[in-house]
């Protein structure tokens, strides 16, 4: 893994730049408003390269050697649109989960594989490894991540009704979609809003605009995904802890083993939501 350099000035136009594209994911997810989307992601784009262009030394690099907003927005941009290609209703049919596969894995196979031959860098990376091996406070977050979802979960999922944006599951065939769909998109959103959209970001970024920025897309995604109502309540928690986690580790293990715990959890609710009494463990 080549590190992220350590920005530590907020500059302002870039910024602006990354805020723009980084909106579009709520237009795209939230509003539903594709030509929104696309606006936002060509001013975002535009302004970063208008201002590149021209030059300004003392907006967006001190040096030739830094990397170029430009390139790396125009990444996010790409991973956007692929993402935003299809409808992301929760739906366990053999062509909905292969829509899925495809959007979502070329979401981040696309900027990866334009960044590593197109761009000649390496502005993305998984490192799976990470700081070196977990100790106590590493095991100590896995198991608070189960307690905290099993308290809460619940009583999100059933009490606000949004267990319904998810399909009936009332078969082992459908459960065992849902279990291996809802697995999936949890890695994948590690590998896309982490290690992808974060990743670029902190490239030009302090880490806590970069995170903030990165939760707004990973946010607002979810939210089309499924966690509505006042969903945003836990999930902007969660991808800002996601974030910092990550920056802590630098282990894409690490996140998707708590990410994956996290689901688990979802999954188990999903189905005692739609089969009440199959799973008697849970207090709602």
């Amino acid at each position: 893994m080549i590190a992220a350099p350590q920005v530590t000035t907020l500059r302002l136009p870039a910024l602006l730049s990354a805020l723009a594209v980084c909106l579009a994911a709520p237009a795209f997810f939230v509003l539903l408003t594709p030509w929104l989307g696309w606006l936002l992601l060509a001013i975002g784009v535009g302004t970063a390269a208008w201002s590149e262009r021209r030059g300004a030394a003392s907006a967006f690099s001190a040096n030739p050697g830094e990397p170029s907003l430009t390139r790396d927005l125009s990444l996010i941009a790409l991973g956007l649109l692929i993402v935003s290609s299809v409808p992301l209703a929760a739906e366990l049919d053999n062509l909905a989960m292969l829509r899925f596969t495809l959007a979502l894995g070329g979401a981040v196979a696309v900027p990866y594989l334009v960044s590593r031959f197109l761009y000649r860098d390496r502005a993305i990376s998984f490192p799976w490894r990470g700081g070196g091996r977990w100790g106590r406070l590493h095991w100590t977050w896995l198991i608070a991540v189960l307690v905290l979802g099993w308290l809460i979960l619940p009583f999100y999922f059933i009490t606000s009704g949004v267990y319904l944006n998810w399909p009936v599951v009332d078969s082992p065939e459908l459960i065992a979609r849902l279990f291996v769909g809802v697995g999936a998109v949890g890695i994948w959103d590690e590998l896309f809003f982490i290690c992808t959209v974060f990743a670029l970001l902190r490239r030009h970024l302090p880490h806590v605009s970069a995170n903030i920025l990165q939760a707004i897309v990973f946010v607002s995604f979810l939210w089309e995904l499924g966690y509505r109502a006042w969903g945003p309540v836990l999930t902007i928690p969660f991808a800002l802890l996601q974030g910092y986690i990550f920056l802590r580790t630098r282990s894409l293990a690490y996140v998707v083993t708590v990410h994956l715990l996290f689901d688990a959890v979802v999954f188990a609710v999903l189905v005692h939501a739609h089969n009440p009494g199959l799973l008697p463990f849970f207090l709602v």
